[in-house]
């Protein structure tokens, strides 16, 4: 039996630089674009709310962005009911036909009644249980990186 996946990564090579798929990353309105949950963000400064889909269930996140690196990162941290949940970022390197962009996931529901409840919230407004949470973001990380590359691409 392996163990709870507590990260997760997926890297794709974007044709555009990374100034350009950096500032489509930053405009946090555009997640819906590509995205596969994200449906509507309602940005506030460094901070902004997320609402998302997955089938019948709708959820927000309210969300604050704690890496903002023109060109290299942009992350954000997602908490629901001030409960800490995720670290969602994207990291940035330059290649020679664009952007090697690369999405990371790190669950923050570490320990306590915190974690169990957050735990808890996530299936109900998710439907995801925690044991199948890594495979399903990884999942929604290829599609939303294929859906940025194109979006990239037309840009361009």
């Amino acid at each position: 039996m392996t163990g709870r996946v507590w990260s997760v990564e997926e890297s794709l090579e974007v044709p555009a630089p990374p100034r350009a798929v950096y500032a489509a990353l930053a405009d946090v309105r555009r997640m819906a674009e590509w995205s596969p949950e994200v449906i509507w963000v309602w940005p506030r400064g460094d901070r902004f709310v997320g609402v998302n889909r997955k089938a019948c269930w709708v959820w927000f996140a309210t969300c604050r962005i704690v890496t903002a690196a023109p060109g290299r990162e942009f992350a954000f941290d997602n908490t629901t009911f001030g409960l800490p949940v995720a670290r969602w970022g994207y990291r940035l390197t330059p290649t020679e036909r664009g952007t090697l962009v690369t999405e990371y996931w790190i669950d923050r529901r570490r320990s306590g009644w915190r974690r169990r409840l957050a735990e808890l919230l996530g299936l109900v407004f998710t439907g995801t249980p925690p044991a199948r949470r890594a495979a399903h973001n990884r999942a929604s990380m290829r599609t939303t990186l294929r859906r940025l590359s194109a979006a990239c691409e037309r840009a361009d």
